[in-house]
């Protein structure tokens, strides 16, 4: 493990499989931290609908439900009672419509910070975003970032060899101790790989959350 060959192999069985996707495509998650695009405010509360449905679901049920409230979105705009009816979730739709409905200025606002440290605390002030899901958005917008939840803090746990750590890995409140195993991971695979720590992250969570590595 942690190698550059397994890296790669890891890469080529999801793409070969069908699953080389999270919100966007391996290729696109690729291209956008390589050369980051500026999303329009409708492309911004997209991917900010998105992360808030992808919590708590399998990547194939949050795809459903985000398709289900974007085609809404797109009809009628963000009316509450129209998604409520669909996606029974009264915090995460009210997050939604909030967003949707002043997208333009969220989305100026994101784009007149200049440093990532501004973009991620600005993210994570916006409703239903907590720190891990602000990365998690972050890096769907372009930002080199990780998304450090659970399959990932497992994993930068045993690339330390530090089983010690695992009664630290929380959802809700990342260990500094497990944070830095993490970032020690990523640099290592971007020193072997030459690949943005974004792109490695959503690879290797992937790659946990599909089997394909077991810990």
């Amino acid at each position: 493990m942690f190698t550059s060959e397994w890296f790669f192999s890891l890469d080529k069985t999801l793409r070969t499989t069908g699953q080389d996707s999270d919100a966007q495509s391996f290729d696109e998650i690729l291209a956008n931290l390589q050369n980051p695009k500026i999303c329009t405010p409708d492309e911004f509360a997209s991917h900010c609908t998105y992360v808030i449905l992808a919590g708590g679901f399998s990547q194939t049920t949050a795809k459903k439900i985000y398709k289900t409230i974007i085609d809404i979105i797109n009809k009628i705009g963000a009316d509450y009672d129209k998604l409520i009816s669909v996606f029974n979730n009264k915090n995460k739709i009210n997050a939604i419509c909030q967003i949707w409905n002043n997208r333009t200025n969220l989305c100026e606002r994101f784009y007149s910070l200049n440093t990532l440290d501004d973009k991620l605390k600005y993210l994570q002030s916006l409703p239903h975003i907590g720190k891990i899901t602000a990365n998690h958005l972050a890096r769907n917008l372009g930002s080199d970032v990780v998304k450090y939840d659970i399959w990932i803090q497992r994993l930068g746990c045993a690339f330390a060899n530090r089983p010690d750590l695992s009664d630290k890995i929380n959802n809700g409140k990342l260990s500094d101790e497990i944070k830095s195993a993490c970032d020690a991971m990523f640099d290592y695979l971007t020193q072997q790989t030459g690949l943005p720590r974004g792109y490695i992250d959503v690879v290797l969570w992937k790659s946990l959350q599909t089997g394909l590595i077991k810990l």
